[in-house]
């Protein structure tokens, strides 16, 4: 019997190709293989080889990167669903092979995209994600990361993987390397993976945040997503035809308070646009709640003064401005064309910031 010969009863055409290379014992026993046949396959020179326990790699050649991912996969989910893969439904290609598994760390950040991590191949070991409960040891190449809420997967090349701030998050807890902690960050919102907020979310959730080199990292980050938003409010006002606004102000009322920052101003119409960069506070708990609810109270205090003043102020995210730049466009230009429309608006101080 070669790796090519289909396995009676059950023929394996009806799996994907790298899903007749790398099988679990389980699901070659459900196409008639015997337990001795098996072992006999797999003894050193044999045809077969083990590639993990319980998963056996269909040829005697090394593993691919994709036989050695699809193998961590099935070692992971094997428990949870014995026998042979269903087919894989519309939709959700990996959900009924892999249940309750999904590749994360370096690993996916790889297959995500990014350039900063290393080759598949090349990599020591694959974090595979899997639900808190499973009693599922790290062996050989994969390493088992449990969680109590197991993300939704994104598909990548036909495999379960983590979304990018999970990933993100899994892959810092195991590196002490500030400068590539740095990189992994800066390149997650450089190449427009994910927004800032949505990495500090999972970093705190992890309790990351007490690690000096990481925090470092997140205000890195925090900044530089903040001047890629600022980037894309510019662009915004110039590709959509907007009227120039003034940049970074700060206003007063004459001999008064200052009244707040805004990232753009139109004197003229009294509307301004305020971006809305906070990351999650780096905290836990009860005070973590109070603190955040306070931050947004004191935005919304200042957006509310300044609208009795008769200043309407539009409030945008970086992932608005990202994924409906034209819509966020539309807003502001509503806003200035009912200017007119609206009484004069108390005279303020215009001041740089």
């Amino acid at each position: 019997m070669t790796h090519n010969t289909p396995l009676s009863p059950r023929p394996l055409r009806h799996l994907a190709h790298v899903h007749r290379r790398v099988l679990t014992t389980a699901q070659l026993r459900s196409h008639g293989v015997s337990a001795n046949e098996i072992a006999e396959q797999s003894r050193p020179g044999g045809p077969w080889q083990q590639l993990l326990p319980g998963v056996v790699l269909l040829h005697p050649g090394p593993a691919t990167s994709e036989e050695r991912l699809h193998g961590a996969l099935l070692f992971a989910a094997r428990e949870s669903a014995p026998g042979v893969p269903t087919q894989p439904t519309p939709g959700s290609p990996h959900r009924s092979v892999y249940p309750e598994a999904m590749i994360t760390g370096l690993a996916a950040l790889t297959l995500h995209g990014f350039s900063s991590t290393p080759p598949l191949l090349s990599l020591d070991h694959v974090d595979v994600l899997v639900p808190r409960l499973r009693r599922l040891r790290s062996t050989s190449y994969v390493r088992v990361i449990r969680t109590s809420a197991l993300p939704a997967p994104e598909p990548v090349t036909g495999l379960p993987v983590a979304p990018v701030p999970r990933a993100l998050a899994d892959a810092v807890a195991e590196l002490a390397d500030a400068a590539a902690v740095r990189r992994l960050l800066t390149e997650a919102v450089r190449g427009r993976h994910c927004e800032p907020t949505a990495v500090v979310r999972e970093l705190t959730q992890a309790k990351l945040l007490s690690r000096p080199h990481v925090v470092d990292a997140v205000d890195s980050l925090v900044a530089e997503g903040r001047a890629i938003a600022e980037d894309r409010l510019y662009r915004m006002v110039h590709e959509y035809g907007l009227p120039d606004p003034v940049w970074n102000v700060d206003l007063r009322l004459p001999g008064g308070p200052h009244l707040g920052g805004l990232d753009a101003y139109w004197p003229d119409h009294a509307v301004g646009v305020e971006l809305d960069t906070r990351a999650p506070h780096q905290g836990h708990g009860p005070g973590h709640r109070q603190d955040e609810d306070a931050q947004w109270s004191e935005y919304a205090r200042k957006r509310e003064h300044l609208e009795r003043l008769g200043i309407t102020v539009v409030h945008i995210t970086p992932k608005k401005l990202r994924d409906s730049m034209e819509q966020q466009a539309a807003v502001i230009r509503t806003a200035l064309m009912a200017a007119g429309d609206r009484d004069p608006a108390a005279y303020v101080v215009v001041l740089p910031r």
